[in-house]
Order: structure tokens, then C-alpha cells, then sequence
């Protein structure tokens, strides 16, 4: 880091073991991500407040390049594990760790975004009841043929609004999979 850690103690007289524990667990990040430019860690003991009474709670914050954070602070209440000082301590540095992995992913460009199924609507169905037509949000009309209609036939009207995949058909875009979606469903 490019600034030394900061490590405080609250209602805890620290022990060698549990400095040369947290030295162990900076080090391992360091060596590991190396993009902290900056730490605070403050353990506290158990306090004598009735819902948090006998757990310890191990607050990690890590700056990053690009303005970005690392913040481990919360500790479950009425969980008994808490209660023992090296699992408190282990366990905190491991959120960390899983976040300052994915804060590293985000600044190198790694992460995937996944873009969800188009969503249109049904224009038309032909009175043979076997293909049809649905418009998409860019208002191109898109065959499907009945038999790619999830969850059968007799749920597919005009009106009704659907996602589906679309592919490139013989005569233009076609849609391969077709689900109704329902009256509640949170997609536009």
C-alpha cells in the first residue's frame, strides 16, 4: 500500500498473535491485488449492548485507484461464530478479498454484462393458427412460427407481449423461441 495500514483496537487489548494475524492477511492482499493505496482496519470487542453483546465486529476499508472502495463493516447479528476473535478476523478479510477481486475485475475491464432477450409483441397470428408476426422495439416485424411457442399455442394472442431469440430466417428475421410473458412480469 502506499500509505501504512492503519489498525485500531476498541474494547480489546490487542495480542501479539492477533497483530502478526491481520500483518498476515494485509500481506497476502498486498501480494496478491496490490492496487490499495490505502487501509483502515479497526477491531472491535465484544461490547455490552444487548443485541451484539459477546461478538466481535471487524471493520476492513481499502481505497483503490479510481476513486473506488473496499468496505467490509457489518457483522451478522445473533451469529455465535463472532463470538470467537480469529473468526471474526478471518472471515472479514475474506469479504475483502472477494471484494477487492471483483473491484480489480471492474478496473481492468473483466466483468460480463449480459444483455436480455428482446421483448415485442404479438401483431399478428395467421387464422391457421400455425405462424404469426410480433413487432419488436425497433418496430421490425418478426416472424415465429407457432411450434416455437413456449408453454404451448393456446397462451399466444394479438396483444400479448413476449420475449423470444431471434435469428436470421430464409426470408428475414425470425423469432426461434417465443415465451408470453405475464401480466406482472418486470420487463417492459
Amino acid at each position: 500500500m502506499q500509505t501504512p495500514t492503519q489498525v485500531e483496537f476498541e474494547n480489546l487489548t490487542p495480542t501479539q498473535a492477533l497483530q502478526a494475524s491481520i500483518d498476515q492477511h494485509i500481506s497476502e492482499l498486498e501480494d496478491k491485488y496490490g492496487r490499495a493505496t490505502a487501509g483502515r482496519i479497526v477491531v472491535r470487542g465484544p461490547g455490552d449492548r444487548h443485541k451484539t453483546g459477546g461478538q466481535y465486529q471487524v471493520s476492513i476499508r481499502l481505497a483503490l485507484p479510481e476513486g473506488r472502495e473496499v468496505n467490509v463493516g457489518r457483522t451478522p447479528k445473533k451469529d455465535e461464530r463472532y463470538a470467537d476473535l480469529t473468526f471474526a478476523v478471518d472471515d472479514a478479510f475474506k469479504r475483502a478479498r472477494r471484494q477487492l477481486q471483483d473491484q480489480v475485475r471492474l478496473m481492468r475491464g473483466q466483468t460480463k454484462f449480459h444483455e436480455g432477450e428482446p421483448v415485442g409483441t404479438v401483431v399478428r397470428i395467421d387464422p391457421s393458427g400455425e405462424f404469426g408476426f410480433l413487432e419488436g422495439a425497433d418496430r421490425q416485424e418478426i416472424y415465429f412460427n407457432c411450434n416455437s411457442v413456449l408453454e404451448g399455442r393456446s397462451n399466444i394472442a394479438v396483444g400479448s407481449r413476449v420475449s423470444y431469440v431471434e435469428e436470421r430466417g430464409e426470408k428475414g428475421p425470425q423469432a426461434s423461441t417465443v415465451r408470453v410473458l405475464s401480466k406482472h412480469s418486470l420487463r417492459a
